[in-house]
């Protein structure tokens, strides 16, 4: 028996979270297109990988660019079955009267206008097939904001309402929508919040184990690999030492 070829996008599979689930999908059989800003990771990446890939460089900030290059995907790569939006930032960590406008710009235009601009071009593919799942990588700050983090905790609000209005839009079109919230996660999350500070970085990690990108990997796999008519709509994903966007448990 033939089996049925299985596509995935990701978006921001150079790094943590898509690159862990780039790896997971693939073992489980998908063909993958890796979408990310870094070439040479990408590249890596599809080394790696058991099955076939197609690499695209783009920022998903660009919109002009974003829709040239999916667009541009061969026809037999539009057959897009699951996609991921995982690309995404946080930058600073300060009351919202210090905050940097550059940085609340980069912040919305990943995390809300990428999203909407990636799902935007393939969500018309998945309408003619009558099938496809989205999955929108949010976060625990889009269902609790925290003090210093207010338009990060804005953006991910978004993600949050946008995975909701999808679900009831597409709701007779046959594509099921799932919103993934983690809580701490040990990427380059940090490193980019605080712009290369290592010092900061790492002590937000420091006195409990965080979640690493292979569990959040694991919760996407478990998602798309659901019988058809089980559609997991939203999933809060802590370490086990935390229990809300602040609240820890540490070792002294």
């Amino acid at each position: 028996m033939e089996q049925i070829r299985k596509i995935a996008l990701i978006t921001g599979a150079s790094s943590g979270i898509g690159r862990a689930t780039a790896v997971q999908l693939s073992e489980a059989g998908y063909d993958l297109v890796l979408c990310g800003r870094r070439k040479e990771r990408l590249e890596e990446l599809a080394a790696q990988l058991k099955t076939d890939t197609v690499s695209l460089v783009f920022d998903v900030r660009n919109k002009s660019l974003t829709f040239d290059t999916l667009n541009g995907l061969p026809e037999e790569w539009k057959a897009i079955d699951v996609l991921v939006n995982n690309a995404g930032n946080a930058h600073g960590l300060e009351p919202i009267q210090d905050g940097d406008v550059q940085d609340w710009d980069m912040m919305i235009d990943g995390n809300v206008k990428g999203l909407l601009y990636v799902s935007k071009a393939v969500m018309p593919w998945m309408i003619e097939r009558k099938k496809g799942h989205i999955i929108n990588i949010s976060s625990v700050a889009g269902k609790q904001t925290y003090a210093n983090g207010a338009v990060y905790c804005a953006s991910k609000a978004a993600v949050e309402k946008i995975s909701e209005g999808m679900r009831l839009d597409l709701l007779p079109h046959g594509v099921k929508v799932t919103n993934i919230a983690p809580g701490a996660v040990n990427t380059e999350f940090s490193e980019v919040r605080f712009k290369g500070d290592e010092a900061k970085s790492e002590a937000v990690y420091r006195g409990y184990e965080p979640l690493i990108a292979e569990d959040i990997a694991d919760a996407i796999t478990y998602v798309v690999t659901r019988p058809a008519r089980v559609q997991i709509a939203d999933m809060t994903i802590f370490p086990s030492a935390q229990a809300s966007a602040t609240s820890f448990w540490k070792d002294d």
